[in-house]
């Protein structure tokens, strides 16, 4: 497929569609990933696999034209075609685009794993692979997305909340969300075997498959003791969709569903900004380090792998650290 080229420092390889019977190191490489990681990483791959196909990522609707040909997927790019000089200029337009530097990294992350497999796989000698692959992340001091909710704008929340099936599920849901910290991939994918009903705890399964233990807080046990009793004991998914006159569907809410309830029962508060499911996560971290809470316990129940993360959340500033300080004893001199 001849492309055009909107940008020199990108390099120039045959994209075209894949081949019937042949192992492409891009579907070898999702198939070793499920859920919101499958998701998210091929999305960057197939991004990725745009940007090479001379679609400027930049430009309005880029996700969905791809240079007036068919939708281009990351199995039409020969990945194992790309040289250092290839892998770098494509680091370089993307921080010309300017996305954020999380977002860059994990076009970069996915663009390294499946060089790796396109060298597993016998594509690549491992001396190329190596430095088509040497990339440096990209590192940038940004305060976490999104903003804190104050617990007027929480209450409010809650109170849009009525009795009703529905209205005792976004309760629960709110509540959960906040007082645990939980990612929405997090809460929707929360099962009633997660569900520690005897230990006042939710077991989560959080990025990289990791495992963690979270206790249910006081402040939230009585919306989700309610609706439990609606839900029943029957097993999946804790938080379960609701048909046309608040039956049950024994189905898992989306991620995308859990923020679209949240901005309704925004809407409904009066509430002008947007409260996002982050935004509650957010606000619990702040708020755990602001009671006083030591980093590493706030990091535990966050599930971040390093209290770096966590610390971008700490909203403390100088007057509370001259209290820390001020606290201190010194014996005088005689």
């Amino acid at each position: 497929m001849v492309r055009p080229i909107f940008d020199e420092r990108l390099p120039v390889i045959d994209v075209a569609p894949p081949h019937d019977g042949v192992r492409h190191p891009y579907e070898v490489y999702l198939g070793q990933l499920t859920g919101e990681s499958l998701r998210t990483m091929r999305g960057c791959l197939d991004r990725l696999a745009r940007l090479l196909a001379g679609v400027d990522l930049d430009a309005p609707g880029a996700d969905e034209i791809a240079a007036g040909a068919p939708l281009i997927t990351g199995d039409w790019v020969p990945w194992w075609q790309l040289t250092y000089t290839g892998t770098s200029g494509i680091r370089a337009v993307l921080l010309d685009i300017g996305w954020s530097a999380a977002h860059i990294n994990k076009h970069l992350s996915a663009l390294r794993r499946v060089l790796k497999e396109s060298w597993r796989l016998g594509l690549m000698e491992a001396e190329a692979y190596q430095r088509a692959a040497d990339l440096e992340p990209v590192s940038a001091k940004r305060e976490p997305a999104g903003r804190d909710v104050p617990l007027d704008e929480l209450e409010a929340l809650l109170a849009t909340c009525d009795d009703t099936p529905l209205g005792i599920r976004d309760a629960a849901v709110i509540a959960l969300v906040y007082t645990s910290g939980l990612r929405r991939s997090e809460a929707a994918a929360l099962t009633m075997t997660n569900y520690l009903a005897g230990q006042r705890a939710l077991r989560i399964v959080g990025k990289g498959n990791k495992e963690r233990t979270v206790p249910i807080s006081q402040a939230a046990q009585p919306w989700l003791d309610e609706w439990v009793r609606i839900r029943g004991g029957r097993p999946g998914p804790l938080f379960c969709a609701l048909r046309k006159g608040g039956t049950l569907a024994y189905r898992h809410l989306s991620p995308q569903t859990l923020a679209d309830l949240l901005d309704r029962r925004r809407l409904q508060a009066g509430i002008a900004l947007p409260v996002k499911p982050h935004d509650l996560r957010r606000t619990l971290i702040g708020d755990l380090l602001d009671n006083g809470v030591d980093l590493v316990t706030a990091q535990q129940l966050a599930g971040h792998a390093d209290p770096r993360t966590t610390s971008k959340y700490d909203r403390r500033g100088l007057d509370t650290k001259r209290d820390a300080v001020d606290g201190l004893r010194l014996s005088r001199r005689d």
